[in-house]
């Protein structure tokens, strides 16, 4: 069986995740949730000329970088190997690989043309059964880009072994804070999933707020306090023009979310001490009322059909989880545990909500069925809030804050079984993150 039908029937077996033990050739163990990564070796690229020198090694390194971060994969490091690739088109000396215990080995090679214009090349192998996973492929872009081709190789690699589609040609959103707790700047900024590339959307003279992807990646919606009140406000990414949205005087707008159609917005409009759900058209017109009641509605998110929504309320008293028709109608309630439930989101497979929980002085990222069944909690701190899902819904990231006055914001990620809680580098403290769909 290749390493590819053996991962894709490991993960499969979730909510027990599996393990993978050497014995012979690679087989499978059920073992209490803990998966045993599956070790890989990842030779520095073959630089065709002497222009791609350097980022022979450093495309390589990328490649490592996203999969050993997932948690499922173990680097080989490069002075155990017994072989050199030195050039693209070599036989594989399966037996010098074995003997290192490599699973998989992915080659490759690189060549810088004319205008700066990279071209990569590569192969991934199943070791054991000595053969490839698929034919090579060959990216190209920019020099600028060259760790987006980084990403989509190791996308293309992640693919082949688990079955899943990949998420780290990604890119995430979040409020980069700078300053004193008390009297700290935010503004909005982007960069790659890893952390790497990060851009700054708007400047820091007013507090921003959750921002949130268009189903394209190319707008994102936020809300800023810049006028003393909160007001929704959609950019462009890539001019960083931007304009009000549902700007009704007298009213406080806030929590939006694009529905997956891209043309649809669903957000909260407070007015007159009540807080309920809208929805309006990016394009402009009236919002459209899909809540009525005394208590305050928040935080929606539209599940990946657009024909449902999922949001927050305190209707029962104390804030539950519920879900309804994107076109408004009797909402049911899904949350059932003790603690308070909120910031729910949708998985992009459709069969889990995340969200942010609260039970005995601590705060959970958790997530459970749409009907409210298998309600599995992933994390535990003093904050932990705010959800968003990868684009293929295997991996969390969210918002941890820790204890004390000087309290400092940071983004982590977590694993769908729990597993390989991780902290994401940002220059400065971090939190409300929202990711991309897949880059086009």
């Amino acid at each position: 069986m290749t390493i590819a039908r053996l991962f894709l029937a490991a993960l499969l077996a979730l909510p027990i995740a599996p393990a993978l033990a050497q014995d012979g050739p690679l087989r499978i163990d059920i073992t209490e949730g803990v998966i045993e990564p599956l070790p890989i070796a990842v030779p520095t690229f073959v630089a065709e000329n002497a222009e791609a020198q350097q980022l022979a090694q450093q495309l390589a390194q990328v490649v490592v970088d996203d999969l050993v971060g997932t948690g499922l994969f173990r680097q080989i490091p490069q002075e155990a190997f017994i072989s050199n690739i030195t050039s693209f088109d070599s036989p594989v000396q399966y037996a010098d690989w074995k003997a290192i215990n490599a699973q998989g080995l992915v080659t490759g090679s690189v060549n810088v043309g004319s205008g700066g214009r990279v071209n990569v090349k590569f192969r991934l192998f199943d070791v054991f059964a000595e053969t490839t996973l698929g034919d090579g492929l060959q990216l190209g872009g920019s020099t600028d880009a060259w760790r987006r081709i980084a990403h989509k190789v190791a996308d293309q690699v992640y693919s082949r072994i688990t079955g899943e589609d990949g998420y780290f040609d990604s890119r995430v959103v979040f409020v980069s804070e700078d300053g004193p707790k008390n009297a700290r700047q935010k503004r909005l900024a982007v960069m790659d999933q890893d952390g790497a590339n990060v851009a700054y959307l708007t400047s820091s003279d007013s507090i921003v707020l959750a921002p949130r992807f268009s189903p394209t990646g190319n707008q994102v919606l936020y809300t800023s306090y810049e006028t003393g009140f909160p007001k929704i406000y959609v950019l462009d990414v890539g001019t960083v023009q931007r304009r009000v949205l549902a700007d009704q005087p007298g009213t406080m707008t806030f929590a939006p979310r694009f529905a997956p159609n891209g043309r649809t917005v669903v957000f909260s409009l407070s007015q007159g001490g009540n807080t309920d759900l809208y929805s309006l058209d990016i394009g402009g017109g009236s919002p459209r009322r899909l809540t009525d009641a005394p208590s305050i509605e928040t935080a929606p998110s539209f599940s990946p059909d657009g024909n449902q929504i999922v949001f927050e309320s305190d209707r029962s008293g104390a804030p539950q989880l519920y879900i309804m028709p994107a076109a408004g109608g009797e909402p049911r309630r899904i949350s059932n545990g003790a603690g308070r439930y909120g910031t729910p989101v949708w998985s992009p497979r459709g069969d889990l909500i995340a969200f942010t929980k609260q039970n005995q002085g601590r705060f959970h990222i958790g997530v459970m069925r749409t009907d409210g069944s298998e309600e599995v909690l992933l994390t535990a701190s003093f904050l932990d809030e705010g959800p968003t899902w990868s684009p293929n819904g295997r991996v969390i990231m969210f918002t941890r804050e820790t204890s004390g006055a000087g309290g400092a914001p940071a983004l982590y990620s977590v694993d769908i079984t729990g597993r390989n809680l991780k902290k994401i580098p940002t220059p400065s403290l971090a939190s409300d993150p929202a990711w991309s769909p897949l880059l086009p």
